[in-house]
C-alpha cells in the first residue's frame, strides 16, 4: 500500500498515567465509530506501520485513550508522542449525496451551472474557516467555497461536481 491507500485519522498527543497509555485527538466526525478499532497504522518516516490495541476508550472533544499491545510504561509509550495516526480508505463508510471524502473527488471535473465546464479538482484545501475547492483550468487556479450552497451535486459514476459558483468568482481568475 502507498500513502494515498490511507487517510488521516488523527495524532498521538503524549502518554499519560504510568502504565503506557496515550492521549490521542481523533479528526474524525464521529468518534465513536472508532471505538472498536483493533488496529491503525503510524506514520514513521513515509511508511505506514501498523499498531494493534491492548485497549481504546472514548473521551470528550474528539479524544481518545489508547493503550498498544506490549507497551507497558510512560517511556514506551513516549516514543509515539507526536505521531499520526491513518487508516486504510477502504475502512471509510460509503457517503451518498452531496456527502464526500475529500480524497474522493481529486480528479472530478468541475461544472458550474454559468460557465460549463470550469476544470478538475486537483486538491481540497482544508483551511480553518473553510474548505476550498483547488481546481486547474487551462494552466489557472480556480478557488470555490465548498459550501451547500454552492456545490448542487456529486456524480460519482461520472465524476463531476455540478455548482453555482457566487456571482463574480470565477470571472476574477479567469
Amino acid at each position: 500500500m502507498n500513502q494515498d491507500d490511507f487517510f488521516y485519522l488523527g495524532k498521538i498527543l503524549k502518554p499519560i498515567g504510568g502504565k503506557g497509555d496515550l492521549l490521542i485527538i481523533l479528526d474524525v466526525d464521529n468518534p465513536s465509530k472508532y471505538q472498536k478499532l483493533e488496529s491503525v497504522f503510524i506514520g514513521i518516516g513515509h511508511d505506514r506501520v501498523p499498531f494493534f490495541f491492548k485497549s481504546i476508550t472514548l473521551r470528550e472533544n474528539n479524544r481518545a485513550v489508547i493503550r498498544f499491545e506490549d507497551v507497558n510504561s510512560t517511556e514506551e509509550a513516549d516514543i509515539f508522542r507526536g505521531k499520526e495516526l491513518f487508516l486504510p480508505v477502504s475502512m471509510l463508510p460509503q457517503l451518498k449525496g452531496k456527502k464526500f471524502y475529500f480524497h474522493e473527488i481529486k480528479g472530478f471535473n468541475v461544472i458550474d451551472t454559468a460557465h460549463g465546464n470550469i476544470g478538475i479538482v486537483q486538491s481540497v484545501l482544508d483551511l480553518p474557516h473553510q474548505s476550498l475547492l483547488q481546481i486547474l483550468f487551462t494552466g489557472k487556479e480556480i478557488l470555490i467555497p465548498m459550501t451547500d450552497e454552492v456545490i448542487l451535486k456529486i456524480d460519482r459514476r461520472k465524476k463531476e461536481i455540478r455548482i453555482q459558483a457566487p456571482e463574480g468568482l470565477i470571472e476574477i481568475y479567469l
